[in-house]
């Protein structure tokens, strides 16, 4: 219970002639605590400035992920192989998905997750690394992807019982599938393992153009045991730096 531990995705601020080393000394120098989602070749930047690498990719292919069995064995390879680097580089959580349903019902979907999950979730615990399935919504810019409300996330999180199967509660996507942020989110922390942001509609800044109103969401979340990391995924519309700048203290809120 505290404050929130802020971390920005590489690819969202490194552009517009920002170079990678300028991203990562800025987001050091404002106060973050990790750059997420980057090429091994910067992690090490990364940790020279104190900072961590909150998460990275688990497994590849968004729209055929865990839900189909037959991606099962590709996934648990690549799962283990990641679960082994994030342990090596203290990185704690792996980005995972449900895929798209492609005519799988809600409890077909669920089964087949649950069952995939459970192919790695003995490995992940041994290694203390979390695996975070991705909610995302099918509504705007998922269409079709099946982890797309909390309730169905918790739902597997619950059948698979690991402490170290939880969700990516991306809070632009569930804003747009359900709302309801502040209550779903404290109901169900316990099965959190990371957060994304950005501004709905637009997915852009966290500014006052957008309707999140982000620090009543981050003081919900920093009144909670939570202390895993917030992760800023959005679309700068002018300055990278200085909406990195602008995204840290909108979400800087300390009780």
């Amino acid at each position: 219970m505290g404050s929130i531990n802020q971390s920005i995705c590489f690819g969202c601020f490194v552009r517009d002639g920002v170079t990678p080393e300028q991203a990562i000394t800025e987001a050091a120098k404002i106060g973050y605590k990790s750059v997420e989602m980057l090429p091994p070749q910067y992690w090490d930047l990364v940790r020279e400035h104190g900072m961590r690498i909150a998460t990275v990719s688990g497994h590849a292919s968004l729209p055929d992920g865990l839900n189909k069995r037959e991606n099962h064995d590709r996934i648990e390879d690549e799962l283990r192989k990641n679960i082994d680097i994030a342990a090596e580089n203290d990185i704690p959580g792996l980005i995972c998905f449900s895929g798209n349903r492609e005519g799988k019902s809600s409890e077909e979907g669920r089964d087949n997750t649950v069952e995939g999950c459970l192919r790695v979730a003995k490995y992940a615990e041994e290694k203390g690394v979390n695996l975070n399935i991705e909610l995302l919504n099918s509504k705007v810019n998922h269409p079709d992807y099946q982890c797309d409300t909390t309730a169905w996330g918790v739902e597997v999180c619950k059948a698979v019982n690991s402490p170290r199967v939880k969700l990516l509660h991306d809070i632009y996507h569930m804003q747009i599938m359900e709302g309801d942020l502040i209550r779903i989110i404290t109901e169900n922390i316990k099965y959190i393992g990371h957060f994304h942001t950005a501004g709905n509609p637009g997915r852009n800044d966290l500014d006052d153009e957008q309707e999140i109103y982000y620090p009543a969401v981050m003081r919900a979340i920093a009144k909670t045991d939570y202390d895993l990391y917030v992760g800023h995924e959005f679309s700068p519309k002018g300055d990278p730096l200085v909406a990195m700048k602008a995204a840290y203290d909108t979400c800087n809120v300390v009780l």
